[in-house]
């Protein structure tokens, strides 16, 4: 049987919520904040695994902090275990993760990528640190870390070439991804794992969790977050991504280390409406937990 793809989630990775959680799994201890976008996640846990015929069997991560010069890598050991510190919060985010990789997935995307001509690497380094984007976005959707991971790399191209060269690679990317679920026959969940607009405070108040220091950088970049927002709730994502060079630099989105555009592409650039869970601010950038219920609206159909 072909494999499914569930749900494409816009799944940003503030350390903060997970620092306000208080996890077992983390040593920083905090007295709460960010509730809405931590409710948020809730409701997306909600909606990704109520439903028994609904529930991943594996869930896929593009994070923007594990950054690769050459091709898109993937984790190709079945099991990976450390310390994740964040370099620029290391008093928020010092975590002890224990995951499971689902090795095969990993492989098969690293083979289909190479049929779109994408140069792909497969990490066996069994000290590698797992960035803390990709763990944040997976404890933030199903904390209990039960379910299989497949972590992807995010290619310099934006960075070196220019915003359209790197999406383009994104959308190679994703229907590689696409193919290699159908081929794996798994029901699986796409964390796009970045924030909206990126520009961000340089200071914080003594107590990081302080709401009343918490707001949006500036006005136009809520206005441009709002935007793309629109275009996700009204099904236009071909337009989103079409849109997504001109919100890079205007808001300096993070969007632009490619996870959006690879998730999209891998759900086929859907027509129908996402669901925003939440929208809020951390340290200044924009945050939003966007789902695709690929399930409901789509019957999990891969389109490769």
């Amino acid at each position: 049987m072909a494999g499914k793809i569930i749900a494409g989630v816009l799944s940003p990775h503030p350390p903060h919520l997970v620092y306000a959680s208080n996890p077992p799994q983390n040593e920083p201890r905090s007295e709460g904040g960010w509730e809405g976008l931590r409710w948020g996640y809730e409701r997306l846990n909600q909606s990704l695994f109520s439903h028994p015929d609904k529930k991943p069997d594996v869930i896929l991560v593009h994070s923007p902090h594990w950054m690769t010069v050459v091709g898109h890598h993937v984790l190709g050991l079945p099991h990976f275990k450390g310390l994740s510190v964040d370099p620029i919060f290391p008093h928020l985010f010092r975590f002890q993760y224990d995951l499971k990789v689902d090795v095969d997935l990993s492989l098969l995307i690293a083979e289909e990528g190479k049929k779109e001509g994408l140069i792909t690497k497969v990490m066996k380094n069994p000290d590698f640190r797992i960035d803390y984007g990709a763990i944040t976005s997976c404890y933030l959707t199903r904390p209990e870390f039960d379910i299989p991971i497949v972590a992807i790399s995010s290619n310099n191209s934006p960075y070196y070439f220019s915003n359209e060269v790197g999406q383009a690679q994104m959308e190679k990317l994703g229907r590689a991804t696409a193919r290699a679920i159908a081929r794996s026959g798994k029901r699986a969940v796409l964390l796009a794992s970045n924030s909206m607009s990126h520009r961000h405070f340089t200071t914080e108040p003594e107590i990081p969790e302080d709401m009343s220091f918490e707001h949006i950088y500036h006005h136009g970049q809520y206005l441009w977050d709002m935007e793309m927002l629109k275009l996700m709730k009204a099904g236009r994502s071909r337009q989103l991504v079409d849109s997504l060079p001109e919100f890079m630099d205007m808001a300096l989105a993070e969007v632009k280390a490619g996870a959006l555009t690879w998730m999209l592409s891998a759900l086929g650039f859907p027509s129908y409406p996402a669901e925003v869970h939440a929208y809020g601010s951390v340290i200044g950038t924009g945050n939003a937990v966007v789902e695709w219920d690929h399930f409901k609206h789509a019957g999990g159909e891969v389109k490769i």
